[in-house]
């Protein structure tokens, strides 16, 4: 029994598109990366360039560079606080960002996006289509009120009657395509062999009546009534849908050609919707010599009528044509691409095409225009328009380079096509991949989305020469425009255009074949979308750090026991990712501080003395040193109990213990201690009282917390500093609000009778609204354009906001904040008696970085330490602006489940209980996040391109945490843990945590990376590469004379295989090996081999089997290497080059390739998958291969497993199935114990152990997981000869193609099991990484019920069922199916995720009736299964 959970989401972008979704005015970028949506926000923003580095790094946070100091007298590490430096000034430029809205998980496979405008829309925006795998359509639109997708239509085309032939393949099997009408009249769906699906959509009035409306020839234009749609939306009684009935044609009856469609696609600058068709007669096939029998139609429909009628044909065109890419105006017309051509046809039917490589005349006749000489290879290419007003077309070839189409236009007609290639100094290069999707999102941008690369937003801009001619021009001074912003090119082209001599079209013709002109494009990189994707292996290895070093000295606690490598990218693109699943930050210092309870750093401004303050040159805003923290101080508790405060001064030399100060030590714990007064005041907020102190310490007030009234003296339990406001939590469940004056002096505000008076506080926090998100009147700014505002937590579990400084009454409460619902309202209600959750803090904070800041209200939960992270929402429907109207909480997905803290025993008390309250943060390493402190350490991280995630920190538990910046540790944080060591740190340099939620550093290798390996003994890992070459037949061949007199100008290219070893420590190829020509590496594994038969001694040595192909006509041949790393004298200067790969033996095999590898036995053998056949081999000291046993195979081996220490294996056949079989030693055999079905087209198989009980996991090419099991005693088994089929579960899209198994580690919370327990780590080409455990009983039956109860309490989305999603849809026979049912389903993880999710009241329900007998069981049993939990290792 088994339960599956998601570890990373996909990450391969499959489709992009370009629409205003979230409003008619937003300029949204939806990405499809299979079975997530992310709808992004493009905004323009100014960054700081360093010019001094080159703009295509890669690194978002470069690593500071400072000299290393000794330790001080105090054991204190120095090295984090620099001396004095100057500020450079860096250059600005203008970049495009995207700013996710919102991240939709979905259960289906996305396989089109169309945009469509429809007349009523609830946004005011475009509504969007989807398209997905199983021929369904879902219309959906932008729901502003909950910021997410609406569903308004569902279409399917499953019926029996548009089935297939019986000789034909399935509807889901065929490459179905979705394109939308530029008019939004109709969208057409392409599914099946030869089924177009149209679907009508309704226009409005405007759209339908003033299309043709000339003002010259029928007047002015008739002003439409005042209308009933505000903001897209209509309050009349109309509820006509925004489609009309579809309709389904069959291609041949529009034309008795259209037997092979190749393309499609809707053609711009027609009254009518009407689409372009590239399409064959006879089955489309580049071995029968057949040329130029594709042919390209368009057609005119008539919805009302649903008929269409041809408008003009071109036929014989060449056979590998393969897209139709409409054009818009000036161009119009269609662009065909094809892997040798490109062709225009205009709207007569006019051909105008271009020839971009040598074969293209070997396969075509058609007459095409000559660049040959570029040698382009468009199979795979993408095109989008640069600047369509002057015939400029962007192309991305399938390797990443860069090229520039342009049209020759005579007139309105276009007369000829011209390609240039993007030299690398331009940016050519700076695409290291083939794309999958190109999208427009502005005048200078696009977003190239990718399957191999991370997905990038590319900007470019016009290259000016410096002889270009300008003209003097007159500019007003009082307009204050510079001479530099007016775009003197304008003015010059009109000129030119009025006297005629270098019109535009000149300008073109001249310019075509002219290179490094002026207006060249320059191309560069402005966003990224991190990108995992494919993963073709991965490996586990540990953290590498120099021996005795200090980094290895100060890395102690803090790093993990191993790390998770990857093999990612495609092309150029081909890298190591190195996950982790926590934070590792990167130690400055790290010394010894027990007594540490609190740290507060600060930089206050020192008073101006009497004789300088008139003078203009005291202020510090241009002293480069102003910026950074210049006191500490440090709540302290000794051995004995007893608590004080102490202050440290920051400086060039270290700490310094400030004397001769006003600060007392002795006054008491430090709560809370913050800067006010525009940084004039020092804040140290006392349990007893407020201590208020100048930028010198000296003591300028003292407030104490005593009732006049009664006389009490309550305690500070927590307080939030908001410059000029304070805010203090006391121990009697009372609030103290005070603010700062003119003068620098604290005064209470005054507290009006009224629920503030009368209402018991748990908790509350202040907050500086600069976005407006919280004011009455959005938009309305103050007069320094920020809001302070209060938010309080009352002991019954209801939020409170109040504007200060009015405590007369709250301008918004929800009463329901304490149910945890997932949209919270002001009119939020629950029935009497539901349960609601304990909450010990809340705090409203900004999250985000430098590109996107916004506001969510964050709740920590007793005695969990769980956080629920809610967005605001503002939504005015009708005239009340208020915000108990307008103002709403949408809980943001958050499936992070806290660690329990391990029991600890003879533990003090007072320090177990000792509550740490979340620290804000504004700036650590350029995210502003929130900080939870306690046993489960973590940060609370959101980037522009994600959601907020909680990320762990790697080590023991926190006392306290602040922010640390100094000139030595920029924007970095120091801490204490639970073991009394504190340490200054940052986060680590180069690595991404919140896009994926994870810790990843990718390391780029520049080629394609198809295997790693990790050998342990020298701690070093080894990358199996591709790169390629041109490919000749070989010319020593007696059996093809004429192969040696073959000449190619344009040769193919094969790739060949190359071994890099690659050192931890500083990530770069120390030794490379070159494999042969077209030598490819196919599998490559670290193993633990038996050297030698006499003295029977093992090692670790890298195996590696490859496949060498030159050619159909030749077999395919096999290789084994074995290499050993050895220790070698290093090269000067880099000492990381000490090791070098040495060849220990080799084996040739005459048939077939060595596709797969394992260890097996007890021996010390390997077990070979070469061709047809498996075989046990072992290592003889003659450096040879000896085999000892066998066995023979069907068709092609993909993946072969042994179960270690036992003889038993797995064999994974791509046709055939999985192969059972047993290995023993003496005497040596080898034979099959059990098969599944014959047909099962098996790309992985692998073990997953559960005590005494062994399941076999196979994964075929459909995406399918079957769980097999080997029981000779079942009847239908034939005694074991037929292995069993216990469950099936889906995992389309993202099909696992590596698997890793691993042992799991165990909660606290999770009882002790007989055996060891393992997981298995599946990783897929879509980035996808994914986990399956195994379950007892027990657990498993009740996870099982709460997956069928979440799957109908939870919403679906876009239309897509999240039950069937997971069950088998195909018809192959497994294995013998025992009927087990749901006794041995395997658990969703990813809906189990979803759990917190649900409020409070639906939480208690499905738990009970999942059989648990409280929430807080049914948390620490979901603890224990879902997320990174059971690989603490990492």
């Amino acid at each position: 029994m088994q339960a599956y959970t998601e570890l990373v989401a996909p990450t391969a972008v499959s489709h992009s598109l370009t629409l205003p979704l979230t409003s008619s005015t937003a300029n949204n970028l939806v990405v499809a990366k299979g079975s997530l949506l992310q709808i992004f926000e493009v905004r323009s923003v100014s960054i700081n360039v360093d010019t001094q580095k080159d703009q295509n790094a890669t690194s978002a946070n470069p690593e500071p560079q400072f000299d290393p100091r000794a330790n001080d007298d105090e054991g204190l590490e120095s090295s984090f606080l620099g001396g004095e430096s100057m500020m450079l000034p860096a250059d600005r430029l203008n970049s495009t960002k995207l700013v996710l809205v919102a991240e939709i998980p979905l259960s289906g496979t996305i396989i089109g996006l169309a945009r469509l405008k429809l007349s009523k829309t609830t946004s005011g925006g475009d509504a969007l289509l989807l398209a997905y795998r199983a021929s369904k359509l879902c219309l959906t639109e932008w729901d502003p009120q909950r910021r997410t997708l609406e569903t308004l239509s569902l279409h399917y085309y499953e019926k029996e009657d548009l089935q297939t032939p019986p000789w034909e393949l399935p509807l889901d099997q065929y490459v179905n395509h979705l394109v939308a009408d530029p008019g939004s009249r109709c969208a057409a769906f392409k599914f099946g062999a030869r089924n177009l699906a149209i679907l009508p959509f309704r226009q409005s009035e405007e759209d339908l009546e003033m299309d043709d409306w000339d003002k010259d020839l029928d007047g002015p234009r008739p002003v439409k009534e005042p209308g009933t749609v505000t903001n897209g939306d209509s309050s009349g009684s109309s509820v006509d849908p925004a489609y009309t009935p579809s309709f389904v044609l069959r291609l041949p009856l529009l034309d008795p050609n259209l037997l092979h469609p190749v393309h499609f696609a809707f053609l711009h600058e027609y009254r009518e919707p009407t689409f372009g068709i590239l399409f064959a007669t006879k089955p489309p096939s580049a071995s029968l010599g057949a040329k130029d029998y594709l042919s390209y139609k368009v057609f005119t429909l008539d919805l009302q009528q649903r008929a269409s009628t041809a408008i003009l044909s071109v036929t014989d065109l060449p056979r590998d044509l393969f897209k139709v890419m409409p054009l818009p105006a000036p161009l119009g017309g269609a662009l065909l691409i094809g892997e040798n051509e490109l062709i225009h046809v205009d709207q007569s039917g006019k051909p105008n095409g271009v020839a971009v490589n040598p074969m293209t005349r070997q396969i075509t006749s058609f007459n095409l225009a000559d660049q040959s000489d570029l040698n382009l290879r468009l199979e795979g290419c993408q095109v989008e328009p640069l600047s369509i007003e002057n015939g400029e077309l962007l192309v991305i070839l399938n390797d990443g380079r860069l090229a520039v189409c342009s049209f020759s236009i005579d007139g309105r007609t276009v007369s000829g096509i011209h390609l240039r290639l993007v030299s690398a100094e331009c940016g050519g290069s700076v695409v290291k991949a083939a794309a999958s999707c190109v999208s427009k999102l502005g005048k200078n941008a696009v977003f190239v989305g990718s399957e191999a690369n991370d997905g990038i937003v590319l900007g470019w801009s016009r290259k000016q020469t410096q002889d270009k001619r300008k003209k003097p021009r007159i500019v007003d001074p009082d307009l204050g425009v510079d001479v530099d912003d007016l775009d003197i090119e304008d003015y010059e082209d009109d000129d030119d255009d009025l006297y005629g001599n270098d019109s535009g079209t000149a300008k073109q013709a001249q310019g075509v074949n002219e290179g490094q002109r002026s207006g060249d494009f320059s191309f560069r990189i402005h966003d990224a979308l991190l990108s995992l994707a494919p993963i073709r292996d991965v490996t586990c290895g540990k953290p590498a750090v120099i021996p005795e070093s200090e980094e290895a000295t100060l890395s102690q606690g803090v790093r993990a026991n191993l790390q998770l490598t990857c093999a990612v990218g495609g092309g150029r693109a081909g890298s190591l990712a190195v996950l982790n699943r926590e934070i590792q930050p990167k130690v400055i210092g790290r010394f010894e501080f027990p007594e540490a309870r609190g740290f507060w750093t600060m930089c206050a401004s020192k008073p101006v003395p009497k004789a300088l303050a008139s003078s203009a040159t005291t202020g510090t805003e241009y002293d480069p040193t102003a910026q950074y923290d210049k006191y500490m101080i440090v709540a302290k508790v000794d051995l004995d109990g007893y608590e004080t405060s102490d202050v440290y001064a920051l400086t060039a030399a270290g700490f310094e213990s400030i004397k001769d100060t006003e600060f007392e030590p002795a006054a008491g714990f430090t709560v809370e201690a913050g800067v006010m007064g525009n940084q004039m005041r020092i804040i140290q907020v006392l349990k007893s009282e407020v201590r208020s102190y100048d930028g010198d310490l000296g003591l300028a007030q003292i407030v104490p917390m005593l009732d006049e009234e009664t006389g009490a003296e309550p305690r500070v339990l927590s307080a939030s500093i908001a410059d000029p406001f304070l805010l203090l939590i006391r121990d009697d469940g009372s609030v103290f609000v005070a603010q700062m004056d003119s003068s620098h002096e604290l005064e209470e505000v005054e507290k009006v009778t009224g629920p503030l008076t009368s209402t018991k506080w748990a908790s509350g926090c202040l907050y500086t609204d600069s976005t407006g998100v919280f004011r009455e009147a959005q938009g309305e700014t103050g007069a320094d354009g920020e809001k302070i505002m209060m938010f309080l937590l009352s002991s019954t579990g209801a939020l409170h906001i109040y504007a200060l400084p009015d405590l007369s009454k709250p301008v918004y409460v929800a009463e329901g904040l304490g149910y945890i619902p997932p949209y919270l309202s002001a009119d939020y209600t629950v029935r009497k008696g539901t349960p609601r959750e304990s909450l010990s803090e809340i705090m409203v904070a900004d999250l985000g970085d430098a590109v996107s800041q916004s506001p969510y209200l964050i709740l920590r939960h007793a005695p969990t330490n769980d956080l629920t992270i809610y967005e605001p929402l503002r939504y005015r429907a009708g005239d009340d602006s208020s915000l108990t109207t307008t103002l709403s909480f949408k809980k943001s997905p958050n499936s992070y489940l806290a660690r329990s803290p391990p029991e600890v025993l003879n533990e003090d008390e007072t320090q177990r209980d000792r509550f740490v309250p979340l620290r804000r943060c504004t700036n650590v390493d350029g995210y502003s996040t929130v900080f939870l402190p306690g046993p489960a350490p973590a940060f609370v991280l959101k980037s522009s391109k994600s959601i907020p995630r909680v990320i762990g920190l790697q080590g023991l538990g926190v006392r306290g945490m602040s922010t640390f910046h100094t000139e030595g540790c920029d924007h970095g944080f120091i801490y204490a843990d639970s073991a009394g060591i504190a340490r200054v740190t940052q986060l680590a340099p180069e690595t991404d945590y919140a896009q994926l939620g994870i810790s990843v550093r990718k390391i780029p290798l520049d080629v394609e990376v198809r295997h790693i390996a990790y050998h342990r003994p020298s701690e070093s890992y080894v990358a199996g590469c591709l790169t390629y070459e041109p490919f000749e037949l070989p010319r020593d061949d007696d059996y093809h004379k004429e192969w040696a007199r073959e000449t190619l100008v344009f040769p193919p290219t094969m790739p060949r295989g190359m071994i890099k070893l690659i050192n931890p420590t500083t990530w770069t190829a120390i030794n490379t090996l070159d494999l042969e020509p077209c030598e490819t590496i196919e599998s490559m594994k670290a193993l633990h081999l038996e050297i030698s038969e006499e003295t029977r001694e093992r090692r670790m040595l890298i195996t590696v089997g490859s496949a060498i192909s030159r050619g159909e006509d030749l077999p395919t041949k096999g290789r084994i290497q074995v290499l050993d790393i050895v220790s070698v004298i290093p090269e000067p200067g880099h000492p990381e080059t000490n090791r070098r790969l040495k060849p220990v033996a080799r084996e040739d095999i005459p048939r077939g390739g060595v596709t797969a590898l394992s260890e097996i036995g007890t021996q010390g053998l390997m077990l070979v998958a070469q061709g047809q056949k498996s075989m046990v081999r072992g290592l003889k000291e003659d450096g040879s291969l000896l085999p000892v046993a066998f066995l023979d195979m069907s068709c092609h081996v993909t993946s072969a497993r042994a179960l270690p220490r036992t003889g038993l294996c797995l064999l994974a056949d791509a046709f055939k199935g999985v192969w059972f079989a047993g290995y023993t030693e003496e005497p040596y055999t080898f034979k099959v114990l059990g098969k599944s079905g014959s047909r099962l087209p098996t790309l992985v198989a692998d073990f997953l152990p559960q005590g005494d009980e062994l399941a076999i996991v196979a994964i075929d090419a459909e995406g399918e997981m079957h769980i097999l099991e080997f029981n000779p005693e079942h009847p239908k088994s034939l005694q074991g000869s037929l292995l069993l089929h216990k469950t099936t579960f889906s995992l389309t899209p993202n099909i696992p193609t590596t698997s890793l198994l691993l042992p799991r580690t165990l909660t606290s919370s999770s009882p002790t099991p007989d055996a060891p327990p393992h997981t298995l780590l599946l990783t897929c080409p879509s980035g996808h990484i994914s986990a399956l455990s195994t379950l007892h009983e027990a657990p498993h039956r009740r996870l099982l019920s709460l997956t069928n109860q979440l799957f109908s309490a939870l919403p679906a989305t876009a239309g897509l069922n999240a039950k069937s999603y997971r069950q088998a849809g195909g018809s192959v026979n497994v294995g013998v199916d025992t009927a087990a049912g749901r006794s041995a389903a395997v658990v969703d993880g990813t809906m189990l995720a979803r759990w917190t999710e649900l409020g409070s009241a639906k939480r208690a329900e499905v738990s009970g009736k999942a059989g648990y007998d409280g929430v807080a069981e049914t948390r620490g049993e979901l603890e224990g299964v879902l997320g990174w939990s059971g690989m603490a290792y990492f």
